[in-house]
């Protein structure tokens, strides 16, 4: 079998897997879990077989045309080069972890097929992006990842928080895909082509012709996609959806799929200086603002949420000084820490009841309940800090390496504002990340109080993946020296000066908050763990779905009432209150979009109502009018006929005598 049969199989298993659940999910329930697992860790096997083939070599290209279009063609193609290989595979890596952990994490709901048919047709969707040779293709891909994100997101849809959620990323994402589709088209049109080797040859050739404008529309549906500011509010809302559809959100589909069409592209990118200046500032707003929003969270998925946001500055901040190695090392490492982190939040949502770290903070011993999740997540957290040797430090070191490099004056792949500009912010990001991880795993784990609730061990199939996770996010940074021979042959080695100053600036902010903590517990009252839902019986998926439901701890209400020994507090003051609620974005997006959008809805209804029904009501009245008056004049009565008759006869013989004798 040919390599690009192999790869064609792998986005087409996962969706014939998603078919097939859907068709037998009611008839034969038995089938479900192995058609949601098996077709995707089949298509993990062939993704292997492919990037083993491609070898980090010469491009992998296969087109064949759709249909003729009279212009622009559009064709079914493959373009897989080596960091496309190796984006496939960490795909799949993920999806296979998330239908295994589902299926315990799940077990019970009712929904459980159609949620596992989501799941396999999102995977393989973002598969046909990766893969895909032709922009029109890609977009395709780029569609149906939003409609799944829409149902998995509000798969929880009996409460109002999940629907809220769901409408809200579709919209949201929507609103940057209007000029999405827009860029893409004068893309084409300039280029004479979808396909996406002949595009950027046409950019080699100095063919792009408004090269600034392009690369705006197209960073518009980036940034909807990837949750880039200003169009990342969707993403922490999203947190109502299950916790796998998180963990595959985030670290492997949807937001990914941002950050790999501008790799992809990145040359178009480049032809435009300003555009990079607009990546570079994009990034550095979402790294600084995500991380000071994360140190404010009370939700463990929302502070996740948050980190993920700040890790997508991160790449989005390579691309813009021009490295899409550095730029797919940090997506690949992070798709491995991060999906470990949600999934491990799962296990710890799942034990204790409760989504709150403020609630999770009066539970004594919680780390020896789940001590799969106690010693996993440590290491995606120390990942996530970018400590080393964990692979979070190797990939982060090589985004401050090259944008290091651009503000230096060393390389000349893009401005050197924009340079200066991720380097700063990235430095900066790297405290409050470190922070961040630092107040959660303090939270979560070294509680003092009652006893945290016991609701029985864990599926194991919940806690497998996290040892599986666990080796990459531990071991793969150690890969940065064969990487840039599936990437672009740039060195991916830690650069010392950032290599020093972003540890150090770990340390200190990992410090700081220890030190915070310190002071804040010791000064905390105590109160009783007596508001925390017990669910002794019901599954991690139903715990999450009842605290969702009933405003539980999930939410912070208790969080409040409780006033926790939180060191977020104390570390970001009066600026804490303002972190919390996302430095009021959406109050903005309301006062700017919403509200007007309404307003105007409303004087349409009114115009529709009062101005437009009228004329249609009084079109209708005026026959009804007559029709009433020659209904009335209908007696029944043959003399009153008769009379009539001969009144009319008489008004007309006089009428035509006056004409006669005027004439």
């Amino acid at each position: 079998m040919t390599t690009t049969t192999l790869a064609v199989l792998v986005p087409l298993l996962p969706f014939l897997g998603a078919v097939a659940g859907l068709l037998l999910g009611r008839t034969a329930p038995g089938f479900v879990r192995p058609l949601a697992v098996l077709p995707v860790l089949a298509s993990l096997a062939l993704a292997v077989s492919v990037a083993v083939d491609q070898g980090g070599g010469l491009a992998i290209d296969s087109h064949t045309e759709l249909t003729p279009t009279g212009s622009v063609p559009i064709e079914l193609g493959l373009h897989i080069d080596g960091f496309a290989a190796l984006v496939a595979v960490l795909v799949g890596v993920v999806a296979t972890c998330v239908q295994i952990y589902s299926t315990g994490y799940l077990r019970d709901d009712p929904r459980y097929p159609s949620y596992a048919a989501l799941v396999s047709l999102f995977t393989s969707a973002m598969l046909l992006v990766v893969y895909s040779g032709d922009l029109m293709v890609l977009l395709v891909g780029w569609e149906i990842m939003g409609i799944c994100s829409y149902f998995l997101v509000g798969h929880y849809w009996e409460t109002p928080e999940a629907r809220a959620a769901s409408l809200k990323a579709f919209l949201v994402t929507k609103l940057g895909d209007v000029p999405f589709l827009i860029g893409l088209f004068a893309l084409a049109t300039d280029a004479g082509s979808f396909r996406i080797t002949t595009v950027l040859g046409a950019v080699a050739s100095g063919g792009l012709h408004h090269p600034t404008l392009v690369a705006l529309l197209l960073l518009a549906g980036v940034a909807g996609k990837s949750a880039l500011f200003p169009l990342h509010t969707w993403l922490p809302d999203a947190m109502a959806g299950p916790t796998p559809v998180s963990a595959l959100i985030h670290a492997a589909t949807m937001v990914a799929a941002g950050i790999y069409f501008v790799a992809r592209l990145l040359p178009v990118f480049q032809a435009s200086a300003a555009a990079m200046v607009v990546l570079a500032v994009m990034a550095g707003v979402t790294m600084v603002g995500s991380g000071l929003a994360a140190l404010a969270q009370d939700d463990i998925k929302r502070v996740l949420a948050y980190s993920t946001i700040g890790q997508l500055g991160y790449m989005a901040g390579a691309l813009a000084v021009g490295d899409r190695g550095a730029a797919v090392f940090h997506l690949l490492a992070h798709g491995a820490f991060k999906a470990l982190l949600f999934l491990a939040a799962g296990v710890i949502i799942h034990a204790s009841g409760t989504n709150s770290l403020a609630v999770m903070s009066r539970m004594k011993d919680l780390r020896l309940r789940v001590p799969d999740a106690f010693w996993t997540m440590t290491v995606a957290l120390l990942a996530l800090a970018a400590i080393p040797p964990f692979s979070g430090f190797f990939s982060k070191e090589a985004v401050l390496g090259a944008a290091e490099h651009v503000a230096t004056g060393h390389t000349e792949h893009a401005p050197g504002a924009a340079g200066w500009i991720v380097l700063v912010t990235g430095l900066a990001t790297a405290v409050l990340t470190a922070a961040y991880a630092t107040r959660l795993w303090l939270l979560a784990f070294r509680g003092h109080g009652a006893e945290a609730p016991d609701h029985g061990r864990q599926p194991v199939t919940m806690t497998a993946v996290l040892w599986v996770l666990a080796i990459p996010s531990l071991a793969f940074g150690l890969a940065f020296g064969p990487l840039p021979d599936w990437f672009d042959g740039r060195d991916l080695t830690p650069v010392l000066t950032t290599s020093v100053l972003g540890t150090g600036l770990a340390l200190v902010g990992g410090i700081v908050t220890y030190g915070a903590w310190r002071h804040t517990t010791a000064s905390a009252a105590r109160v009783p763990l007596g508001a925390v839902a017990a669910h002794p019986d019901a599954d991690a998926g139903h715990v999450e779905a009842e605290a969702i439901a009933t405003h539980e701890p999930a939410f912070g209400d208790v969080a409040r009432a409780c006033d926790p020994a939180d060191p977020g507090r104390l570390l970001l003051g009066p600026l804490h209150r303002h972190a919390a609620v996302g430095f009021h974005l959406d109050t903005v997006y309301s006062v700017l979009f919403v509200r007007p959008v309404q307003a105007g809805a409303t004087l349409v209804r009114f115009l529709d109502r009062e101005v437009v029904d009228t004329y249609v009501r009084g079109a209708g009245a005026l026959p009804r009018w007559l029709g009433t008056a020659v209904r009335r004049a209908q007696t029944g009565n043959v003399q009153t006929y008769v009379s009539a008759l001969l009144a009319g006869t008489v008004v007309l013989v006089v009428a035509a005598l006056l004409v006669a004798t005027g004439a």
